[in-house]
């Protein structure tokens, strides 16, 4: 009988929507994961989260302490600006960290966090869910793996804040002020960079509300459009990425199942801590991530 492998301890910080029904319900249904406790700045959050889930509970900034004490590696579901600093925290307390995107709005936020990641020497992984969907996943290794892409074109409409929209994340103070760019750029590059190659080449511009649109250059040679936004009416939302090459026209397939998912990357996190090899979608990508978001940001600004 074969011995099962030892339960990697991971906690989770940050008790919203997000957690409550994708990062929570994944850790603790994952078969090599004890999950070690819930944090949140809210003590009546942390303990109602954790209390569905059979953890403890952690609030303050002792708890921060504590959690990280009782656990080898940690899960982020907060805004960007509040998680990078409390992951290099983590990781200079030795866990490994499986991360929420973007890392960070501020490239030197995000600088620090991969620092401290790598001073440390533990595994890192940013959930961008593309990444990790059953459906998504293999789709998007498979296009990097043909290439002869000569351009792609991608938009991701939400209507988050459409009149009538009951969506929790509509709430969020970080997406109002940042918008589609920050929120569902992430998930747009994280198709287009393993495609194309990385960014090279940045030009933005501003559309109705918070819609941006970019025209990227890739080190591939290759160039494509991406239109963000998360305010768009709801008829007009939706998602479609589609590469153009030798192949002729192909699209991203749909996905679901976002627990699923996140599971994929915890499973990620694991192999990446035991290995020590590093992950495709680490800290360092999503540093890379929000240095081109930072400079779209920028000369949407100009």
């Amino acid at each position: 009988m074969t011995k099962p492998a030892k339960q990697l301890r991971i906690g989770l910080i940050g008790a919203g929507p997000w957690a409550e029904r994708t990062q929570a319900p994944a850790l603790a249904a994952h078969p090599q994961v004890h999950f070690s406790g819930v944090w949140a700045r809210r003590p009546e959050a942390a303990a109602l989260l954790a209390g569905a889930h059979g953890t403890a509970a952690f609030s303050g900034d002792d708890g921060v302490d504590a959690l990280l004490a009782a656990s080898d590696a940690v899960a982020f579901s907060l805004p960007p600006d509040i998680q990078a600093p409390l992951a290099a925290r983590a990781a200079a307390a030795g866990c490994h960290l499986l991360l929420d995107k973007p890392v960070a709005t501020s490239v030197a936020a995000a600088g620090e966090t991969a620092q401290a990641a790598e001073r440390a020497g533990v595994a890192s992984v940013v959930f961008c869910t593309l990444r990790f969907a059953a459906d998504t996943a293999p789709w998007i290794a498979e296009q990097a793996a043909v290439g002869g892409w000569f351009t792609a074109h991608a938009q991701w409409l939400g209507s988050l804040y459409a009149p009538g929209g009951d969506s929790p994340y509509a709430a969020s103070p970080w997406r109002r002020e940042k918008g589609g760019l920050w929120d569902v750029g992430p998930h747009v590059l994280s198709v287009l960079i393993p495609s194309l190659g990385d960014v090279t080449e940045v030009t933005a511009a501003r559309g109705l509300k918070d819609t941006v649109h970019l025209v990227l250059r890739h080190t591939s040679g290759a160039s494509s459009t991406a239109t963000l936004g998360l305010s768009a009416p709801v008829r007009a939302s939706g998602v479609r990425i589609e590469l153009v090459g030798e192949r002729g026209t192909v699209q991203l397939p749909v996905w679901g199942d976002a627990v699923r998912s996140f599971g994929a990357a915890v499973d990620a996190l694991l192999e990446s801590a035991r290995t020590g090899r590093a992950h495709d979608c680490d800290v360092r990508f999503g540093l890379r991530v929000t240095q081109i978001l930072a400079e779209a940001e920028l000369l949407l600004e100009r």
